[in-house]
This record gives C-alpha cells, structure tokens and sequence, in this order.
C-alpha cells in the first residue's frame, strides 16, 4: 500500500445557485446536483441524491464501490451477503465506507475485500487520515440464501474483514454481522456515526440477484415493510 502521500483536502463545495439553493435541516444548503457534476474515480460511488428522511445529502455505496469524504454528508448502502466497512479518523474527520462481495478475486476490483479495503484505507491517507487513528464498524454478512452446509459466503466475508482490520491493528469498534437478515446501513463520515437496520427476510434471493447486478440500493424500498432499527 502506498501511505507516503501528502494529505489532500478536496476543495468546499458551493452552495447552488440554480433555481434557488435547496436548504435542509439545521440550514444546511443542499449541494447534490454540484457533486453530481464533479468528476469521479474508478469504483468510487456516484449516486447522489437527497435524503429526506435524514434531511442530507446522500450516496449510495453499490457493490464494489467505495466512498470516502470530510463532508457533511449521509453514505448508505445495502447488504446481504457483503460486507460494508465503515472506517472512521475521528482527529482527520475522515470517514469512508466500500462494499465488497467475495474475499479475494483475481480481476483487482472493489467486488473483492482486499482490494476494496486497500482502496478505502489508502483514498483516506490522502485526505489527512492516519492509519494509528481509524476506528472501524463493520456491517453484512447475512446468510441470505438457504441450502448451504459449508462455510457461506457471508461468514467468509465477515472472517475476511475482522482478519484484515486484526492485521492493520484498525480496532472494529462496533458491528452488526450474519444471521439471515439483509441490512441498510447509513454512515455519517465526520462524525464516525453508524445506524443499521435490518431489513424483512421476505425475498432473499431477490436481494442476491441485486447484489449481483449492482442494484442492492433497489432492495430498500422493497424490503423496509417490518424491519426493526438499530442504533
């Protein structure tokens, strides 16, 4: 990994302008169509959108995508058998969250836990995060498909990741891992701040076939009717 760079701040957003600034809760101006017009890296997520539940601006975390910011913004995503590392610097206030579904591939893509965890940890050194000062929370890991006797693939991923962290001595503050049930998780990355719901079991295989096509996000909507929340 390279951990020799020189931290790098990205520059303040603006506030809109267009059609009049769109302010949210505790007068912050809304700034999603600003960061949808800016320029993105590979396997970095782009869905912007603004969540008025939470009342800010939001980015859905696909599979095998990652982000990481110093803004006051809502990262999400949603799980099944995958797993969502949240890793947090609360001196940098730095925060970043990818969304791996294997542990080891052979293409170096962000579907894969080492280099989606190397991505991560290696996008927050350059925004002023240590590697001394991160905290982690973990998330996934459901057994979301039935019919398996060997070791499925969420306890694979989620052994994955507590030996990865274990290894770069980054201490897994919190988690919410296996069992049957899909997760939404939402991160706020200044803050370190998790909150996980699980989501109904109704349909899993329809979240396997998202998972797989890159649409978990879809299962939201689809699955929120009973889910239970846990902060």
């Amino acid at each position: 990994m390279k951990t020799s760079e020189l931290p790098v701040r990205a520059a303040p957003l603006r506030p809109l302008t267009s059609g009049g600034p769109k302010v949210l809760a505790g007068g912050r101006i809304s700034r999603v169509d600003e960061l949808r017009a800016q320029p993105r890296k590979p396997g970095e997520a782009s869905f912007f959108y603004a969540d008025h539940h939470f009342q800010y601006d939001a980015v859905k975390v696909l599979p095998g995508e990652y982000f990481v910011s110093g803004d006051d913004v809502l990262i999400m995503t949603v799980l099944g058998s995958c797993i969502a590392a949240c890793v947090w610097d609360g001196k940098a206030r730095v925060g970043g969250m990818n969304h791996f579904m294997l542990p080891e591939g052979e293409d170096g893509s962000g579907r894969y836990g080492s280099y989606a965890m190397e991505l991560l940890l290696n996008e927050m050194i350059k925004m002023g995060a240590r590697r001394e000062t991160m905290q982690a929370k973990i998330f996934g890991g459901g057994a979301v498909m039935a019919g398996f006797t060997t070791m499925n693939v969420g306890e694979r991923n989620t052994k994955f990741v507590l030996d990865y962290l274990s290894t770069e001595r980054i201490p897994v503050v919190s988690q919410d891992v296996l069992d049957i049930h899909p997760r939404k998780v939402c991160f706020f990355p200044v803050t370190g701040k998790a909150l996980v719901k699980r989501l109904a079991h109704a349909h899993p295989e329809a979240l396997v076939v998202e998972e797989r096509k890159g649409n978990a996000a879809a299962l939201a909507k689809s699955t929120a009717g009973g889910s239970v929340d846990l902060f």
